[in-house]
């Protein structure tokens, strides 16, 4: 190997080594908590209620939709109705779920300040390590509906 060679390769590997070093620094910076979205949400106080609601909106939806498109004579038509009821759907479940996700989001966030945890991820993400607040939040959750 020549001298410069060996040179760019001594910058290489030290370029590396510091990388690995400065990435391993911001990450003992960090505490990393990883939660279940999908366990806190179905767990919410007021998931069951909401979810009665989007029943109830989507059968009415569903019938409108039906009695339109009965009255409608040729198939694009009947088409625009169905795409236009699906949508309109689609956004009144997406503003019944929104305050749910609030109240999670702000779960999340008193949880993690609590126990100094940074970084929050989803559970399915992470292969291992992290500390898991997904009962923290629940329970800060039916605290919060406990006291209304």
């Amino acid at each position: 190997m020549t001298r410069g060679t060996r040179s760019i390769m001594m910058v290489a590997v030290l370029s590396l080594f510091l990388t690995v070093s400065l990435a391993g620094v911001a990450l003992a910076a960090d505490t990393i908590g990883v939660l279940d979205p999908q366990k806190v949400l179905f767990q919410h106080p007021k998931f069951q209620e909401v979810q009665k609601e989007i029943k109830a909106m989507m059968e009415k939806k569903q019938a409108e939709a039906k009695a339109a498109i009965e009255k409608a004579t040729d198939d694009k038509e009947k088409q625009k109705i169905f795409n236009t009821k699906r949508q309109e759907a689609a956004m009144e479940e997406q503003k019944l779920m929104q305050p749910l996700f609030k109240d999670i989001d702000l779960a999340i966030r008193t949880v993690a300040k609590t126990k100094g945890i940074t970084i929050v991820l989803d559970k399915a993400q992470v292969f291992f390590g992290g500390v898991d607040i997904t009962e923290d939040v629940i329970q800060n959750l039916k605290k919060k509906y406990a006291t209304q």
